[in-house]
């Protein structure tokens, strides 16, 4: 049997008024904590996690290299480098994120009806290795795809079918023409 995840809830305001169950929190469409890391290669290309088929949201759609929860007692800044080491086995240091923005997002998944409500703190890394070297997290991804910036603004519909759809809809583009400031830092 495994070990229920806990959750803390959030206010307008990103402050926490309590906890529940990960299952609950998306059930409900209780407004939570995560993040997002994407990787920006020095040649302008953002680095994409091909999730699995068998995601309880959004299978087998490309998202964010790294995304997770904030668990319970975590920071954004903690939790950020958590997952960065679980989901590409990159260990990085706070002073290697850069921090880009916070945005309030919510999506419901069409197939599962899972809702999806966060505070989401959003952070680039620059990526200098080669995207074979990136682990794979097993049971959660099937790999990793490298798609230029210019080409992510102007992806075509069918295009855009291949990404989680929220990350087009919330100024997501935006944040690849932040991220890519960074490229020669």
């Amino acid at each position: 049997m495994s070990k229920q995840e806990f959750l803390d809830i959030v206010d307008e305001n990103d402050s926490i008024i309590g906890k529940d169950t990960r299952e609950n929190v998306h059930k409900n469409g209780l407004l939570h904590r995560e993040i997002h890391v994407w990787f920006i290669t020095p040649d302008g290309k953002i680095i994409f996690q091909h999730r699995a088929k068998d995601k309880d949201t959004y299978p087998d759609l490309l998202d964010a290299t790294v995304g997770g929860h904030v668990d319970l007692g975590m920071t954004y800044d903690n939790t950020a480098i958590k997952e960065t080491l679980e989901e590409t086995g990159v260990n990085v240091d706070i002073n290697d994120l850069h921090f880009l923005k916070k945005l309030r997002r919510r999506s419901v998944d069409a197939v599962s009806h899972i809702i999806n409500s966060a505070f989401s703190s959003q952070y680039a890394y620059v990526y200098r290795g080669d995207i074979s070297e990136l682990k794979i997290e097993a049971g959660k991804a099937t790999g990793f795809e490298a798609w230029p910036i210019d080409r992510l603004i102007n992806l075509s519909d069918e295009e855009k079918k291949r990404f989680i759809p929220v990350n087009f809809n919330d100024g997501i583009n935006g944040l690849f023409r932040d991220a890519e400031k960074y490229i020669s830092c």
